[in-house]
């Protein structure tokens, strides 16, 4: 059995920092890395520095989550809401833009992407999200930008060059409906970005998500987007503004609706394995053979190598911010026949995948 054991937090090239999607004998991975935020258990998530490092620790798709800016550009950051996620907080110049919101349906306070111009927001530095478990991604606080979509896929032209391997990209509108209602629309100019990189097409190694399943109805049918799509879901709940739940969407039935305009979903990872009540893995659901029978590929979200992220009976050590069996756990996930799977540090995927698929 592998065990990442105790690896220093935030030291890949313990893992081996060239690491290749490839596996033995060259063949096509069976099942993607997404590299999600970027590298983001290495680096302040959504920063160039976080998406190239998961291209080089060997990711096959780099996530952004994008947001609109007062003036309508796409930039990538978790929510609107950016308080916890630059310095903008200790900016005396913009103390005044912070306020409260109604965000799909809850009030949120804070500084928001669409109260700045491009020019302003990039003033700004990004800072890590959750410091008390990275510590040591706060290294890197002040460093780095908030990158641009398109900046992103200049990027990604870059490295796929550089690396002698296409890397794909994995782009999710954050709450579409909100901007929808702020006049900042959120589908317009991310179709008009695809189609200027030439990535608007069936085969390109594209992924759309969404946790709105309209939204992606609307791109596929309003906005003609042919790059594939993926319906994001959640363990529990509703989309926002929707009549149906995330199980409602899951079922049989609902799965292949959902395949008239999607390619495949993107499940919370405890729809695939539950956990049980003590906390430790339960047993899979049928979820990934009824997607694929659907013809829908299953990418679920989120792998992360800490304590406190991973089940009770994969954590190493008392510690919540130590590395627990990882690689275990994202093996014992494969091996359901997933499609893909989103890891904040890329260099493990990689791993876990080879593990998985060693025969092939």
């Amino acid at each position: 059995m592998l065990r990442l054991g105790a690896l220093a937090a935030g030291a890949p090239a313990v893992l081996g920092a060239t690491a290749s999607p490839a596996l033995a004998g060259g063949h096509r991975p069976p099942s993607l890395v997404v590299g999600h935020r970027g590298a983001s258990g290495y680096r302040p998530e959504h920063t160039l520095a976080s998406y190239e490092l998961a291209a080089r620790l060997g990711a096959d798709f780099i996530e952004p989550d994008l947001v609109s800016t007062k003036d309508h550009v796409l930039v990538a950051r978790h929510e609107p809401e950016i308080g916890g996620t630059t310095d903008v907080a200790s900016r005396p110049e913009f103390a005044a833009r912070k306020r409260t919101v109604l965000l799909d349906g809850i009030s949120v306070t804070g500084w928001f992407t669409h109260d700045f111009t491009l020019a302003e927001l990039k003033t700004l530095r990004a800072t890590e999200r959750i410091p008390a478990v990275r510590q040591h991604n706060t290294l890197y606080n002040g460093l780095f930008p908030v990158p641009t979509f398109q900046e992103i896929l200049d990027l990604r032209k870059r490295l796929s060059k550089e690396l002698d391997r296409e890397i794909g990209v994995y782009p999710e509108t954050k709450h579409p409906t909100y901007f929808r209602e702020l006049g900042l629309d959120l589908e317009t100019p991310l179709v008009q970005v695809l189609r200027r990189n030439g990535l608007d097409r069936a085969d390109a190694k594209v992924f759309v998500q969404s946790f709105e399943a309209k939204n992606l109805e609307a791109l596929r049918e309003d906005y003609r987007l042919r790059a594939p799509s993926i319906f994001l879901t959640s363990a529990t709940g509703s989309p926002f503004g929707d009549t149906r739940t995330y199980a409602e969407y899951l079922t049989p039935a609902g799965l292949k609706k959902l395949a008239r305009y999607a390619d495949g979903i993107g499940p919370d990872k405890s729809q695939v394995i539950p956990r049980k009540a003590d906390d430790t893995l339960g047993e899979p659901t049928t979820l990934v053979k009824d997607a694929h029978a659907a013809g829908l590929k299953v990418m679920p979200y989120t792998f992360r190598a800490e304590n406190t992220f991973l089940p009770a009976d994969y954590r190493v050590g008392t510690d919540p911010a130590a590395y627990g069996r990882a690689i275990d756990e994202q093996v014992t996930f494969l091996k359901t026949g997933l499609d893909g799977l989103f890891t904040d540090q890329a260099d493990i995927g990689v791993l876990a995948r080879s593990a998985t698929y060693a025969h092939v």
